[in-house]
């Protein structure tokens, strides 16, 4: 079993060029285990105002193209951009319709011009930037006056049940660290974007092993990139260790595993 989870953030995050190409890689498997990534964007279009109605969406981080699809449906007489930093996650995307346009580009360096879009749209993507600060300035950037940004997120106890668990197998980096909730809260209030809401909300998967867990994690194209993670394949010992630990959270339904979802809505003051 190899050592899967998600890359890190600010403190040691991957090369970008190590993101893209993972998720390159699980383009075509992504979708089919992508659960907690549809429900968690189909959340997000449930906050959008009711009475909003853009002209031009962007849908970075745009993934297989899952939400640029429902962009497309919900707000059928606009035009939808769909924007990934990883090009095999666009050429799955491309065929499949949604927007007018595919992009390659980076969340932090978005190749729009200013006041150009009235939404951007951006579903469990921002989690990989490092510098988030220049997602919400960028974002700033595009939108036009009234414009929204929404966008999901995860902070800190996502994946709490698999890193403590490893925790008492080994030393050794195997889960994430994520921003905490008040990183994003303060970052947000210093964009010059109004906050028309901001929160947590946990999503709780259930799996049968902890195998399912981490071929899901293989599946979404989550491996784990961090500084310190462990070379190679993952000893069976450590393996053993590791389902042992987590046996103690198993519920009911299966084992547990917590994703802390930040949701947000920001407005652009006209």
């Amino acid at each position: 079993m190899t050592d899967l989870s998600l890359p890190n953030l600010p403190g040691g995050l991957p090369d970008k060029r190590q993101v893209a190409a993972s998720f390159s890689r699980a383009a075509a498997s992504y979708d089919s285990v992508a659960e907690l990534q549809r429900d968690v964007g189909s959340e997000l279009l449930r906050r959008l105002p009711e009475d909003f109605v853009p002209a031009r969406w962007l849908d970075m981080g745009c993934g297989t193209g899952y939400f640029s699809r429902a962009l497309a449906e919900k707000f059928a007489a606009s035009a939808g951009v769909a924007l990934d930093i990883a090009e095999g996650m666009l050429n799955h995307a491309r065929p499949l319709g949604g927007a007018t346009h595919f992009i390659a580009g980076d969340a932090e360096r978005l190749p729009l011009q200013d006041s150009t879009c009235d939404l951007v749209f951006s579903s469990l993507a921002v989690q990989w930037c490092a510098d988030f600060a220049s997602v919400l300035n960028e974002a700033y950037r595009v939108l036009k006056p009234g414009g929204i940004f929404a966008f999901a997120s995860l902070c800190v106890g996502t994946l709490y049940e698999l890193r403590d668990s490893w925790r008492q197998v080994d030393g050794m980096v195997h889960v994430n660290r994520f921003r905490e909730f008040g990183v994003y809260q303060q970052l947000c209030a210093g964009s010059g974007l109004k906050v028309v809401s901001l929160e947590t909300q946990p999503h709780v998967l259930h799996y049968p092993d902890v195998r399912s867990l981490t071929h899901e994690l293989k599946a979404l194209g989550a491996h784990n990139l961090n500084p310190g993670r462990p070379g190679g394949l993952t000893g069976r010992a450590r393996i053993l260790g590791l389902i042992e630990a987590y046996e103690q959270y198993r519920q009911a339904q299966g084992l547990p595993a917590t994703y802390q979802v930040v949701y947000a809505v920001l407005e652009k003051p006209l």
